[in-house]
């Protein structure tokens, strides 16, 4: 089955204690402080985005993938509690098949948040039909590692850009 990724991709998704709302530029300002830390740029590389360097890149993921046959899926994490914004989680759907990412601040981390955040997105693309899911993650990186494992997604021995693959089918 072939997903509806517009729905998919506009839909506020929501999980226990945060909100999965849709990035667009009007996050960007919030996002740069969520992710100021540079040591959050361990693993994921790079060096903290400025506000101006995010709201470009929001409108460019808000404009859609070129590929037709894939869609782009981001959105932030607002907190229920205080309505901040705490990080991001991501996928990149393809019929039947996403590959996440989730980054949570710094400040927010060791909360389960990532977890949470990352399990609500899962529920919501299963629910849309995607039956294959995969995420890259730094074999050094142990955090992102225990949230792959939380959502049922088993290391596997394929590399990618120094990263491993973790992959589950679910049904």
């Amino acid at each position: 089955m072939r997903p509806d990724t517009s729905a998919i991709t506009s839909a506020i998704v929501p999980a226990e204690r945060l909100d999965l709302v849709p990035i667009g530029p009007e996050h960007a300002e919030e996002m740069a402080a969520a992710l100021a830390d540079p040591a959050l740029h361990a693993f994921i590389g790079g060096a903290p985005a400025t506000a101006e360097a995010l709201r470009t890149r929001y409108s460019r993921l808000a404009a859609g993938s070129p590929d037709p046959a894939e869609a782009w899926g981001n959105w932030a994490l607002r907190l229920r509690g205080d309505g901040r914004l705490a990080g991001y989680v991501q996928a990149t759907i393809r019929p039947e098949a996403a590959e996440l990412a989730w980054v949570v601040g710094t400040p927010w981390q060791g909360r389960g948040l990532a977890v949470e955040a990352a399990r609500a997105l899962l529920g919501h693309l299963t629910a849309a039909g995607v039956t294959t899911v995969t995420a890259h993650i730094h074999p050094d990186h142990h955090a992102s590692a225990a949230v792959a494992r939380a959502l049922g997604l088993a290391l596997t021995d394929e590399q990618q850009d120094g990263e491993t693959r973790w992959q589950a089918r679910i049904s």
